[in-house]
């Protein structure tokens, strides 16, 4: 019984859920296989995002447990739902701008502005963050306003990340400082090959 459950699912996979997940979110750009089934994504977003209205009018899928301030502030590409893992914090109200194939670790928060050190009740002169294309930025991760990440970047783990992150390198945290070391290959995968949903 449960496996005839399951190729009635997966038979409604690719047709009726598609379309319901293209029209619950316009701008969820992702392979249509070797992510998430469709039904997954329903399961996992509409209940809290549509009808709880919890992060409601943002145009991707969001984990509840995840905040995204001013959503119209952030550009992005395919394979990017910035705020689908939990715990993300997101304040874009100084502009962010994402590439493709951009994932974000849980707890992480990557915020666009600031508050101006000599009166907190004013916004600091520094905004915007830009990520480029292939990056993955580990867990519990701190991106800050004047950020720009290149292409074909990894983040680990607990970096705080301030200033100019070079393409095709690896950034740890080490000794309490951060180490950036460039990458011997570069990134073998291409989303944009891929049939999109």
């Amino acid at each position: 019984m449960k496996s005839i459950l399951k190729k009635i699912i997966l038979a409604l996979d690719d047709s009726l859920f598609r379309v319901w997940v293209k029209w619950c979110w316009p701008e969820y750009k992702r392979p249509r296989k070797g992510y998430m089934y469709h039904y997954q994504v329903i399961k996992q977003y509409f209940f809290f995002q549509k009808i709880l209205r919890i992060n409601g009018a943002v145009p991707w899928p969001v984990d509840f447990r995840s905040k995204i301030v001013d959503w119209p502030g952030i550009e992005k590409g395919i394979c990017c739902d910035p705020g689908d893992n939990l715990g993300i914090y997101i304040n874009a109200s100084g502009g962010i701008k994402m590439g493709y194939n951009v994932h974000i670790g849980p707890n992480s928060t990557l915020t666009s502005t600031n508050h101006y050190k000599y009166d907190h009740r004013q916004k600091s002169h520094t905004k915007g963050i830009s990520i480029g294309n292939n990056v993955w930025i580990g867990s519990n991760c701190n991106i800050v306003a004047g950020t720009k990440i290149g292409d074909n970047v990894t983040i680990g783990a607990g970096c705080y990340i301030k200033g100019d992150i070079p393409s095709n390198s690896t950034v740890v945290v080490s000794n309490h400082a951060l180490e950036i070391t460039p990458k011997k290959r570069d990134y073998e995968w291409d989303c944009r090959d891929e049939e999109l949903l």
